[in-house]
């Protein structure tokens, strides 16, 4: 039988090793304190908030003195489904998204192509950091740009005026065109990422097998890339369904379901939190849908 003897002549242990080691001996205690205040961030002001916005979704608004009435009332939503304008502008905020998702994803492939598999290898990381480098500017100064650039006599009638043609002003096609140029880094990263990581086994494979370079393409690159492709959608359609911004600076009177939802929040608030949930909607039902491609997986 052997004892353990106290060490002689050695330091009692501070405060801090003591603490250590008490954490070391009880791991769920560690894991509690370091999850702890993430997942109460998580649970109080996103969860929760995402709570109130449901729950104040279904008062009501006293029609003389705009003050909310907590009394329980599905009227909203009915108002929502039933009346024309809502339906529009839902529609047309989805389309204005899909529409930027593909714009995003048709401009983006290209630009990784080249940054992830033609470029030198040296200047890669450069091209990678100049995609990056409209991130690093406020959202409003690109937004204000963009206004300047489309305005009457501006750049971009400026340009096209020797073709005989003109800038399509302010109004839907320049909110898509300025929400393309905003969030397009969002896609062009994840397709760059899954470029790079494409084996070039599978490519020199694909060309002893006699492939021409759009069999390639198709049988080969495009499956691997899709679900980055995937991935980056998630970014641009949910960051492009839910502006309201761009839509207030260069969309003229273009009303998408962001700005419907600022013009309420004064006079509806409960209308106001009923339309902010079919963002929401339909948000979670794309990531859904976008989750079975396995795209997720690679976030």
């Amino acid at each position: 039988m052997t004892t353990t003897l106290p060490a002689e002549g050695r330091p009692a242990p501070g405060p801090v090793r003591r603490l250590a080691g008490a954490l070391h001996r009880r791991p769920r205690l560690r894991l509690t304190l370091l999850l702890g205040a993430p997942l109460l961030w998580l649970a109080v002001l996103y969860l929760g908030s995402l709570a109130v916005l449901f729950v104040s979704a279904f008062w009501t608004t006293d029609t003389f003195t705009s003050e909310v009435v907590k009394v329980w009332s599905t009227d909203n939503f009915r108002e929502l489904f039933t009346e024309p304008v809502y339906r529009q502008v839902v529609l047309r905020s989805v389309g204005v998204a899909l529409a930027v998702t593909v714009l995003c994803a048709v401009l983006a492939f290209p630009l990784a192509f080249y940054t992830a598999r033609v470029a030198r290898p040296r200047w890669r990381p450069f091209l990678v950091v100049a995609i990056l480098t409209p991130l690093w500017a406020s959202y409003l100064v690109k937004v204000y740009a963009w206004r300047l650039i489309l305005s009457r006599d501006g750049p971009a009638d400026q340009v096209l005026a020797p073709f005989g043609l003109e800038g399509p002003g302010y109004g839907l096609p320049a909110v898509v065109l300025t929400l393309t140029y905003l969030w397009l880094p969002y896609m062009i990263l994840p397709v760059h990422t899954a470029l790079a990581q494409l084996p070039d086994s599978l490519l020199e494979a694909s060309a002893d097998l006699g492939a021409r370079a759009w069999r390639t393409f198709r049988s080969v690159v495009l499956p691997m890339v899709l679900p980055s492709v995937a991935a980056g959608s998630v970014f641009t359609f949910s960051l492009s369904l839910g502006d309201y911004i761009t839509v207030q600076i260069v969309g003229g009177k273009t009303q998408l379901i962001g700005n419907v939802v600022y013009s309420h929040i004064d006079l509806d608030l409960p209308m106001a939190a009923a339309l902010g949930t079919v963002p929401v909607v339909v948000i979670v039902l794309y990531l859904l849908a976008v989750r079975r491609t396995g795209a997720l997986d690679s976030l």
